[in-house]
């Protein structure tokens, strides 16, 4: 297959997305359905609420994720993965299918930096 000559350029906004620390993790959590917002702190721990918050926004910003605010007592906040958010469902799965495949040196390499420090 022939990469499209725009296609750095073309990704470069979910890449924005994906680099971000806990990003992928966070839209982990959420693939596997809505969470409330202490269910993802305990999850990603030690994620402080100020960097879970400020991706989850980023996420509604994006459309990747939704924000459903459930009055009463207690007030809970819900967050579910929009079409979009889920459609990123398939880059996951190419990346663990990759890593299966081609990814044994890299966890190789890893173990041995971790041995070494």
């Amino acid at each position: 297959m022939e990469m499209d000559k725009s296609c750095p350029g073309t990704v470069e906004p979910i890449l924005e997305i994906l680099d971000s620390k806990w990003m992928l993790l966070l839209l982990f959590e959420l693939f596997n359905g809505n969470r409330r917002f202490g269910e993802l702190r305990r999850k990603l721990h030690p994620i402080s609420p100020k960097t879970l918050t400020d991706r989850l926004r980023l996420l509604e910003g994006k459309g990747l994720v939704t924000r459903t605010l459930y009055p009463g007592v207690p007030l809970h906040v819900e967050y579910d993965l929009t079409a979009s958010g889920q459609g990123l469902q398939p880059i996951f799965a190419a990346m663990w299918t990759w890593t299966q495949e081609h990814g044994a040196y890299l966890r190789k390499e890893t173990n041995e930096i971790n041995q070494t420090d």
